[in-house]
């Protein structure tokens, strides 16, 4: 990662050095950009015009650009009362939601206000953000397209209008408590107070930045300003399909972090595995074979299925841990164990302890779903210990956690 800096008060003009150290309430404002060279220096502009005046401020624009963006972004600074930091990412792990984390990191200020590159939120908004959340003595203030006063007018096309209300819907009815008083939760432009914030804990997939913010670090307090969605100044929306699937993927990842959620959805997905493995079994009985070892042949078409979806789906986060030959050797030898265990436990159930079948079968069902329930999560997806190595002693200059990054004045 490279990080540039631009001062104005280098530029010699004295008027604006008051500007340059952020003051107790001051606001660090993250920007997350994308090949946004044709926006920066109208944003940049906008926020001149009237942040400074207000409130004592800094810019922080986290790129992942493939263009010019951050070149342009350096030339623009040098027109702006305030400083201007320039992170770049090689690697932009996380999307635009990873780049606001970086954002957070950095920052300096009290408060922080998170808004996109393209000019859709209005930075006039900045101080009453912040205003707004000293008043109400707030961790969040979200700025909402949905409440009176709001408007989503720059939310081009009936297409774009119902993927927001949808995805709004969808994420108001997974999260309904971590979601109460956001009306719009798929809002990019939001204040938080630095202290709320537990940077380490956010695990960003995609765009959707305040939706990881408020299920997984929400503080207690939460308000909302109202704000007109802007039109875009110039280019295109980076809303694609991709960061549409990105973006339900986030949502199982969030809506699965508890153990009791992943353990509902481990069972909804052995419940699809019975299609597959019923339909090997009617097709190797079809072709002559034995049903016994079709049994076996076919329980492994569901094990198969299984493990595809719980990759994707459940466990996707953690699949770093291991090669996949090994968690598809673990996974594939705790569903069969199901099998072996079972029929022992039905039979001491019933001759022990003189259950019926039924009852004894469902017991064994049970009991055998939450063993490998825990099996897969504690001996194929969490990460193994590792003899912890000694301290390495920081060089002189260099950042204590983390690479140090390379900084050009």
């Amino acid at each position: 990662m490279s990080q540039d800096s631009v001062v104005p008060g280098e530029l010699g003009d004295p008027a604006v050095r008051a500007a340059e150290v952020p003051e107790p309430g001051a606001v660090t404002i993250v920007v997350p950009t994308f090949n946004e060279s044709a926006n920066v220096r109208r944003l940049l502009q906008l926020i001149t015009e009237s942040v400074p005046a207000r409130l004592p401020c800094e810019v922080v624009f986290v790129d992942d650009s493939t263009d010019d963006t951050p070149q342009v972004i350096r030339e623009a600074a040098q027109d702006c009362p305030f400083p201007v930091t320039v992170l770049h990412r090689e690697e932009p792990a996380g999307g635009l939601g990873g780049a606001v984390v970086e954002g957070i990191k950095a920052a300096g200020s009290d408060w922080i206000v998170v808004m996109d590159g393209d000019c859709q939120h209005p930075p006039s908004l900045v101080p009453d953000l912040v205003a707004t959340g000293e008043r109400a003595n707030a961790g969040l203030v979200v700025a909402s397209r949905y409440i009176k006063g709001g408007s989503r007018a720059g939310l081009a096309g009936s297409y774009r209008v119902a993927v927001s209300r949808g995805a709004t819907w969808l994420t108001k009815a997974l999260f309904p408590r971590r979601l109460h008083g956001i009306s719009d939760p798929m809002s990019g432009f939001f204040a938080i107070r630095r202290s709320v914030v537990t940077a380490e804990v956010l695990q960003p997939l995609g765009y959707k930045i305040l939706l990881e913010l408020a299920v997984r670090s929400r503080p207690r307090q939460v308000t909302e300003v109202p704000f007109v969605f802007q039109d875009r100044f110039a280019g295109e929306s980076k809303s694609t399909a991709r960061e549409g699937l990105r973006f339900l993927r986030h949502l199982v990842g969030l809506r699965t972090a508890s153990p009791v959620a992943r353990m509902v959805v481990f069972g909804l997905i052995g419940a699809t595995g019975f299609v597959p493995n019923l339909l090997g079994l009617y097709a190797l009985t079809g072709l002559g074979m034995h049903y016994l070892p079709a049994e076996i042949v076919a329980n492994q078409f569901g094990v198969a299925w299984n493990f595809l979806l719980i990759e994707r789906l459940l466990f996707r986060d953690r699949r770093r841990h291991r090669r996949l030959w090994d968690r598809l050797c673990r996974f594939a030898l705790l569903a069969n164990a199901d099998l072996v265990l079972r029929i022992p436990l039905i039979a001491l159930l019933v001759g022990a302890f003189g259950m019926g079948v039924l009852p004894a079968t469902a017991l064994a069902l049970v009991t055998t779903f939450v063993l490998r329930f825990i099996g897969t999560e504690a001996l194929v997806y969490l990460p193994r210990r590792r003899p912890a190595k000694p301290p390495v002693p920081a060089r002189a200059g260099a950042a204590q956690q983390g690479e140090p990054c390379e900084q050009t004045p």
